[in-house]
């Protein structure tokens, strides 16, 4: 036997100085914890009468996660069969070391993905790949740097959010990835200043909601298992592994759970825990969360990954819904595990019932089928950790020199859409006098180090962790190399020379004469500023990831005001991650236009200057609110805490970014759902109709009882190392590594997780998202927009309700559409209210409930621009 690397594993009854690691998460050691052991003791309604005492005074300091076993076993149902039936077949075929080697990742750096599991020889079936990021395939060539999330939710086009996916998905699958990291969904954005929150889409769950929906379709049309993340409640960088995000039950399901709801309900074949803790338990361990909520509420078939090493404990992670570890190392090269060996033994000594490693594994082969990996999976052709064309195969080990990048070219036309995209989510939030677009100026001065390259080139800072020049990315895990990027500067001067039109330009922000002399006489000044954020593991001119305040960076904010001082036609553009202050822009006289653009990818000054002179139409709309300062937001990053585990409480509930503006009377600078057009619109004629979709039922029944696939060899000597084998330094295997302890006390094991027998389903659950009948149509709304103006364009009606209740927000989106109008041209928006969009979570009842209470329905052109209104009766 080799050398024993277990590290912490009391939950496979290895003795362990730090045993106590496991119990901990589980907490059984104090009085205030008892309900929820009987949680799960009989049916049901044991479940939504204990939850029910939680939500009338019991949980009130939030600190208390319910545990809840055992985990749901996969069934297929809701499009999945034939995935299912694949894998029930695949599965049944593997040996125990197989199956493990299905669940646990390889290590770090240990292939050439930033994730990789174990490999089946026998079967000639690779390792599954799994690789960054959201915009587009991370540390590779050749490959296309998308816009953010952000930018693709401020389109508001479902056929942009699908397109983006597609093309993403097939640059994934031509490189060889199984599984992309992303999208994202968590972040939703509850702090503004948050790090990550560019990588997801909005801070509404019903946007987020849609393009999660449209993403994943994309990506998994195109072959590739896309992997929403992350679960759940991770809503600040900092601390983001120590951090105790306390929430809830109705702000849970009516805020953070319901993208994700929606990720279940499109088919998405993977959700990644997040590093956080929920409610005192990390999230990658947390049964409720895991098994109650998301795979028996929403009855998810795909599987759960751990974030990046925020796998805490063995077997008790297995118990409570994890189904593969990430990297599978228990820390950066750590070269021991959780999993691998360790969960080999938990098999072999019963701590970890063959029925659940049997449904990790399914869980796993069944997303691989469901996308049709078996049809378009290529070798992995790329190498994370090296752009040379040789290399190490291993590179942790630097073993197995061999060919290692193909640079294939998997660009394609992507070009295209991700220009189009970085134009239509460009939302113009000021125009004054007409200024805009730009027709053949005599003379244009574009001001600022935002507008020009990077000298060092858009690479420079490894996972673009820096801010010199122009903007198109965050930093992080959530980036991409660009294979090239167009500056503003570089796209504005060839339409000037185009347009015979006096040029000149200034990249320095600090030389204020310089600039003074650019824009004397010109006929139009743009600046440019940006502000930057990204992963906590890169600091950035002290921005440990989420951002420190609110103003622009590269001096941006003095340049803008010196312009505006000097020039009365200033327009403004912004490559930001969110919100700025914005509110001496708004009100300048002389700054005559305001754009917000993002973070829009590789084609950033081609399609800024398609909105600026024309070409494109500005359609987009803020998905955020813009707050004339930080506090106006009500909730804040914990940027210091004295204890070493912060409790982020919280308390606001439901009542983030608009919901709050609105209900505390907060005037912002700008709205969320805002934007402006070259053209104008009219709203008239809202319609509304009642529908008879019958009465809402609760499911009932039980689950057929756990499958188990194949038979185990329980004898442990055909687990171990084959005699002769070389392992790989640092590598992680499924062979065992140590005897196997037997007759080892399982008192630590929650109650029910090894529980094999039918369960009883949810009453709000049954199916992919929930209850099926949430979807029934209740109301069919409609409004007509009239393009009022002189020039083509596309307006996005945005339909909200009011629920009526005392605890209910003023509005909530609902939904939306785009409507593409020439001069004069009318169009209808029709909308189907369905029963989940008029429905509050009822905490005693542990189900969905239309309340009694007045409810209406508006539709206009944002939050705050509802010209109709209608009762629903």
């Amino acid at each position: 036997m080799r050398t024993v690397k277990f590290g912490s594993a009391q939950g496979l009854g290895y003795k362990s100085e730090i045993a106590h690691r496991n119990v901990f998460f589980f907490r059984y050691a104090t009085e205030p914890y008892t309900v929820f052991n009987m949680l799960w003791a009989s049916s049901s309604v044991t479940v939504v009468a204990a939850l029910a005492g939680l939500a009338n005074g019991q949980n009130t300091d939030f600190q208390k996660s319910p545990p809840s076993y055992p985990a749901p076993w996969a069934r297929g149902g809701n499009g999945w069969d034939d995935a299912y039936n694949k894998a029930k077949q695949f599965v049944s075929g593997l040996t125990l070391l197989e199956k493990v080697n299905l669940t646990t990742g390889v290590g770090w750096l240990g292939e050439a993905c930033v994730g990789n599991t174990g490999s089946i020889p026998r079967l000639n079936f690779a390792g599954l790949c799994l690789q960054d990021s959201p915009l587009g395939v991370r540390m590779a060539d050749k490959v296309s740097a998308f816009p953010a999330g952000q930018n693709a939710a401020a389109t508001w086009s479902t056929r942009m959010m699908k397109t983006r996916g597609q093309a993403m998905g097939a640059e994934m699958r031509d490189k060889g990835v199984d599984v992309q990291l992303g999208p994202v969904a968590g972040p939703l954005g509850r702090v503004a200043l948050g790090g990550r929150n560019w990588e997801g889409f909005s801070v509404d769950p019903v946007l987020t909601g849609v393009a999660m929906t449209e993403t994943i379709k994309g990506i998994q049309d195109s072959g590739v298992v896309a992997c929403a993340k992350h679960y759940i409640m991770n809503e600040q960088e900092h601390y983001r592994d120590l951090v105790h995000a306390n929430v809830d039950d109705k702000t849970m399901h009516e805020l953070y759970l319901w993208p994700f709801a929606d990720s279940v309900r499109a088919g998405v074949g993977s959700i990644m825990a997040s590093y956080n803790l929920v409610n005192d338990s990390y999230a990658s361990q947390n049964s409720y969360i895991l098994n109650y909520l998301l795979k028996n509420e929403l009855d998810f078939q795909g599987f759960v990954m751990s974030d990046w090493w925020a796998q805490h404990t063995g077997a008790a992670s297995a118990l409570a819904g994890l189904d593969m570890t990430m990297a599978g190392d228990q820390g950066l090269s750590s070269d021991n595990t959780y999993w691998g060996s360790n969960l080999t033994a938990s098999v072999l000594n019963g701590t970890v019932p063959q029925w659940r490693l049997d449904d990790m594994a399914v869980r796993i082969m069944s997303a691989f089928y469901k996308v049709g990996r078996d049809k378009v999976r290529v070798p992995t052709n790329f190498n994370s950790w090296s752009s040379e064309t040789f290399g190490y195969q291993h590179p942790m080990a630097n073993e197995g020199y061999q060919q290692i990048n193909f640079h294939v070219d998997v660009q394609a036309d992507h070009k295209n859409i991700i220009r189009e995209i970085g134009a239509k989510s460009s939302v113009l939030l000021k125009h004054n006098n007409n200024v805009l677009p730009l027709n053949n100026p005599k003379s244009i001065a574009v001001i600022g180090e935002d507008a020009h390259d990077n000298p060092a080139g858009p690479n420079a800072f490894g996972d673009r962790g820096g801010d010199v020049g122009t903007l198109a990315m965050g930093w992080g895990s959530g980036t991409t190399n660009f294979p090239y990027l167009i500056s503003p500067n570089t796209a504005l001067k060839a339409q000037a020379a185009k347009d015979k039109s006096k040029y000149v330009n200034i990249s320095n922000n600090y030389d204020f004469d310089a600039i003074t002399n650019a824009i004397r006489g010109t006929e139009v000044a743009i600046v440019f500023g940006n502000a930057d954020s990204g992963e906590a593991y890169i600091n950035v001119d002290g921005n440990q990831g989420d951002r420190n305040n609110m103003t622009l960076w590269q001096n941006a904010d003095a340049v803008i005001k010196h312009v505006a001082s000097h020039h009365s036609n200033v327009v403004v553009v912004l490559h930001t991650v969110g919100a700025v202050e914005v509110e001496y822009m708004r009100l300048h006289p002389n700054i005559t236009a305001l754009l917000w653009a993002g973070l829009p990818g590789q084609e950033s000054g081609n399609a800024i200057t398609d909105v600026l002179y024309g070409k494109v139409n500005p359609q987009a709309k803020t998905v955020f609110t813009w707050a004339k300062k930080r506090e106006d937001y009500g909730v804040d990053i914990i940027y210091d805490s004295p204890l070493p585990n912060p409790q982020q409480n919280f308390n606001e509930g439901i009542f983030i970014d608009y919901r709050h503006f609105d209900r505390a009377g907060i005037e912002p600078s700008y709205e969320f759902g805002y934007g402006l057009s070259y053209t104008t619109y009219q709203y008239s004629n809202l319609q509304i109709q009642k529908n008879n979709p019958g009465p809402y039922e609760p499911t009932t029944g039980k689950t057929n009882p756990a499958p188990t696939f194949g038979k185990i060899d329980m004898d442990p000597a055909h687990a171990e190392f084959p005699e002769g084998f070389h392992a790989v330094p640092f590598y992680i295997y499924p062979y065992l590594e140590a005897d196997v302890p037997y007759n080892n006390s399982e008192a630590w094991i929650p109650k029910g997780a090894k529980d094999s027998s039918p369960q009883p389903k949810v009453p709000a659950g049954g199916s992919g998202g929930g209850n099926r009948q949430l979807w029934d149509a209740l109301y069919t709304v409609s409004c007509t927009v009239k393009n009022t103006g002189k020039v083509k364009g596309t307006e996005i009606p945005q339909i909200y309700v009011n629920l009526g209740g005392p605890d209910d927000p003023k509005v909530v989106l609902r939904g939306f559409t785009e409507l593409i109008l020439g001069p004069n041209e009318s169009g209808t928006f029709t909308y189907q209210l369905t029963r989940r969009d008029l429905s509050n979570w009822d905490t005693k009842s542990q189900n969905w409930v239309v309340s009694r209470y007045p409810k209406t329905v508006y539709c206009g052109a944002s939050s705050r621009n509802l010209p109709l209104k209608g009762a629903l009766y």
